[in-house]
C-alpha cells in the first residue's frame, strides 16, 4: 500500500514562508490529480490547492480563495513529488496540511491516497 510522505511543517512568524513537500512511498499507478487541504482545529477539512487532469499532462491549477495569491503549488514530474510553498503566511493558515493523490480509475488503479499530515502553525 502506497502511503503519501508529507514534511516541511513547522512554526513561523506572520508573513514568512514555509514549504511543504508530500512524496509516495512507493509507486503509484497514473495520478490525475494531486493536491493540498488543510484542518484547522474544530473546523472541517478544506481545500486549498490542487493540480488536476494530469493524467501525463501539465494539468491544471486550483486554489482556493484564502491561500490565492500567496500560496504556490507545484510538482516534480520525474519524483513525482508535490509541493506547496507558502509565503506571506496569516494565523488563520494554522492548521494541519494533508496532501492528496487520486489515481484515474480509468487509466489506473483508481486508488485515492492522503499524507499523514503536517502541523503548520503561524504565530502573530
Amino acid at each position: 500500500q502506497v502511503q503519501l510522505i508529507e514534511s516541511g511543517g513547522g512554526l513561523e512568524q506572520a508573513g514568512g514562508s514555509l514549504r511543504l513537500s508530500c512524496a509516495p512511498s512507493g509507486r503509484t499507478s497514473i495520478v490525475d490529480d494531486m493536491g493540498w487541504y488543510r484542518q484547522a482545529p474544530g473546523k472541517e477539512r478544506e481545500f486549498g490547492a490542487a493540480i488536476r487532469g494530469i493524467r501525463g499532462r501539465r494539468g491544471t491549477v486550483y486554489y482556493a480563495d484564502s491561500v490565492k495569491g500567496r500560496f504556490t503549488i507545484s510538482r516534480d514530474t520525474a519524483k513525482n513529488i508535490l509541493y506547496l510553498e507558502m509565503n506571506n503566511l496569516k494565523s488563520e493558515d494554522t492548521a494541519i496540511y494533508y496532501c492528496n493523490f487520486r489515481e484515474s480509475s480509468l487509466w489506473g488503479r483508481g486508488e485515492n491516497y492522503w499524507g499523514q499530515g503536517t502541523q503548520v502553525t503561524v504565530s502573530s
